[in-house]
């Protein structure tokens, strides 16, 4: 039997809580926007699909990121879902949003920057945003998506990695 830790999230305990988040395995993505600055992006694993009618989908940023207004204020905006050998691309945005030069990326028609090779990329008008404690929730209604059979970079527990192949 495994160990469980058990307790109510408060102030004093946010790691914890951190850590019991961390059990869920999520997809990565990077999101883009062209912005007031110029082109950003962020990665994110706070994704979400929400509505195939509309077709909505959800991201959040943290409040305190030095991206967040740009990108709650953005229009138009990219959700790329990245493919397990992607990391690089993950990690770069992950700390920076810029930098754009070192990956393989193209503008489209309104200047929106967009990665090559994605596991899946949804371009996004700005539908609604919620206040969501130390987040905002972004909801964007999707006007174009593709996808690509391969597998997904996902993250847990604080590690990269990818899901095994079935048996």
């Amino acid at each position: 039997m495994t160990d469980h830790v058990e307790f109510t999230p408060d102030t004093t305990n946010t790691l914890q809580l951190r850590d019991a988040f961390g059990r869920f395995a999520t997809g990565v993505t990077v999101i883009t926007a062209q912005t007031a600055v110029g082109p950003l992006g962020m990665t994110a694993n706070s994704f979400s699909s929400i509505s195939l009618d509309p077709p909505l989908v959800m991201w959040a940023p943290g409040n305190g990121s030095r991206r967040h207004d740009a990108f709650v204020a953005a229009p138009r905006f990219c959700i790329h879902v990245l493919g397990a050998d992607q990391f690089e691309l993950a990690a770069h945005f992950a700390t920076r949003g810029d930098g754009f030069d070192a990956f393989e990326t193209h503008l489209d028609d309104q200047d929106l920057p967009l990665f090559n090779d994605c596991v899946a990329r949804f371009i996004c008008e700005h539908h609604a945003a919620h206040p969501a404690g130390d987040h905002t929730m972004v909801l964007g209604r999707v006007a174009h998506a593709s996808f690509a059979s391969r597998p997904g970079l996902v993250f847990e527990q604080g590690r990269y990695g990818q899901l095994a192949a079935d048996a």
